[in-house]
């Protein structure tokens, strides 16, 4: 699949399925979409696995813990392996791969199965990685942060879909005769399967660049911005603004990650909701991702237009203080009302900050694209499980001291003070990260682009807009 003719889309024209670049962008969307969807396809039916698996409460958050722990170590290896092999072969690989755990996790029998297939079912979260080189490598400047953010929201959705379509796919198999017990096991195999398709698909469906793929282009001799030239892997990590920016995706996507695991037992202990009204609160929290990320990558690319690499850090500095004062404000809210409307005016911000993110990030070592995207992709799941370390750490403690202080009292008494004494713990720690989302948004305005840079964005984005307009037919 070469064809040397086509270059980089400057528009997102969704329906021009001819052109590769489009083609790409919706493959990798979908594909990145399931491997959400199945990473977190468990999420639905923990308290089927809890009562199956006989799970303690401490097994329960270690499996929370390990699934974006694996993360981080894919993501620090995949942005390399872009690099070097391209992104058609490294997804198609990470699907295949990827659909192995996802199957044996509904073949578990004992909790440490189950924990060890949660650990490498999160490898399949650096399918981000690969998304963000993918899109980076398809589209010109002056749309490549909207298609970033537009793939990542729409991938990202798949862990909010799945609160509707696992429990969809489980009760279609027990319609075929699965037993209801047995259901969110073939459901977990399906998804799995699903993963193991796509990555078929990839590989006959893709191209690396919009002239062809690496290998090929290597042989032509043909000098391509992925070819590592005189940038190497430790050279890439002494650069200071990649580690500002792995900060900022921990205070971002990280913690997007940690409040969506975390809000459904938060809502019911703080304000009392059932978990079906709970769940979908959280759902519609996930389904912002649909369109608030892109609005993010979007606002990266006008302000790039406007002041230049300069004007993108400062968009994703402000949106990113937002985000912390949002948080902040929600976890001090006491009236339902008013704690729903900022958790949306998070949800909006956080993902917002996310897609601003990646409209920086190919613009800091461009003959390094996979190598920084897997950096500051892995800071979203460091993010994550400091985040969650430290909630269920607050959480473990106050917990122990309710239940030890109720003791004798009944049942129903323990499970009240137990509640309660979640519900301010969890709010505790939502300030406390709150309080440093806000330090880490004024913190990122230290990432500078050199003169030069900026010189060379400039005329690169001047190029891309000259491309969009259209030649004159003499007559």
């Amino acid at each position: 699949m070469r064809n040397l003719e086509q270059t980089k889309a400057t528009r997102l024209n969704l329906f021009d399925f001819k052109n590769v670049s489009i083609r790409t962008f919706w493959i990798t969307s979908v594909s990145f979409f399931m491997c959400f969807f199945a990473w977190f396809g468990i999420v639905p039916f923990m308290p089927d696995v809890v009562r199956d698996l006989g799970l303690t409460p401490d097994q329960k958050w270690n499996s929370i813990i390990l699934a974006v722990s694996g993360t981080v170590f894919a993501r620090l290896l995949i942005g390399k392996l872009c690099d070097k092999y391209g992104p058609r072969l490294c997804y198609t690989w990470l699907l295949i791969l990827g659909a192995i755990p996802v199957i044996l996790c509904g073949l578990v029998q004992t909790p440490l199965q189950f924990l060890i297939c949660r650990l490498f079912i999160g490898f399949i979260g650096a399918s981000f990685v690969i998304t963000q080189v993918h899109t980076s490598l398809m589209f010109a400047p002056n749309v490549v942060g909207t298609a970033n953010a537009t793939s990542a929201g729409w991938g990202n959705l798949g862990g909010g879909a799945n609160r509707l379509g696992m429990p969809i796919i489980a009760a279609a198999l027990i319609g075929f005769g699965v037993a209801d017990s047995e259901a969110w096991r073939y459901s977990m195999v399906v998804a799995g399967t699903i993963c193991f398709l796509m990555g078929i698909i990839y590989y006959f469906f893709t191209q690396d660049t919009p002239q062809g793929n690496l290998k090929d282009l290597r042989e032509l001799g043909t000098e391509i911005e992925t070819k590592k030239d005189k940038v190497g892997f430790v050279t890439v990590l002494k650069d200071y603004r990649i580690w500002i920016l792995f900060v900022v995706y921990a205070a971002s996507f990280g913690i997007e990650l940690t409040v969506y695991g975390t809000m459904d037992d938060y809502l019911q202990n703080t304000f009392q909701l059932e978990r079906l009204t709970a769940g979908n609160i959280v759902l519609s929290f996930a389904l912002m991702n649909i369109f608030a990320r892109t609005l993010g990558g979007f606002f990266g690319d006008k302000f790039g237009k406007l002041k230049g690499l300069r004007g993108r850090v400062l968009f994703l500095s402000f949106i990113l203080t937002i985000q912390g004062i949002m948080l902040v404000t929600f976890s001090l809210s006491t009236s339902l009302l008013v704690g729903f409307i900022f958790l949306i005016l998070f949800s909006l911000t956080v993902q917002m900050a996310e897609g601003a993110t990646f409209s920086v990030v190919p613009f800091i070592n461009k003959k390094a694209i996979g190598s920084v995207s897997g950096i500051v992709g892995a800071g979203g799941n460091v993010g994550a499980f400091l985040a969650a370390f430290l909630l269920k750490s607050k959480s473990a403690v106050a917990e122990k001291a309710a239940i030890a202080a109720n003791q004798g009292l009944g049942d129903e008494v323990i499970s009240n003070a137990q509640a309660v004494a979640s519900s301010s713990a969890v709010s505790q720690g939502y300030l406390i990260i709150g309080i440093i989302v806000v330090v880490t948004g004024i913190a990122a305005l230290a990432i500078r682009f050199s003169t030069k840079d900026e010189e060379v964005a400039k005329l690169e984005l001047k190029q891309s807009l000259e491309d969009l307009i259209p030649i004159p037919i003499k007559s």
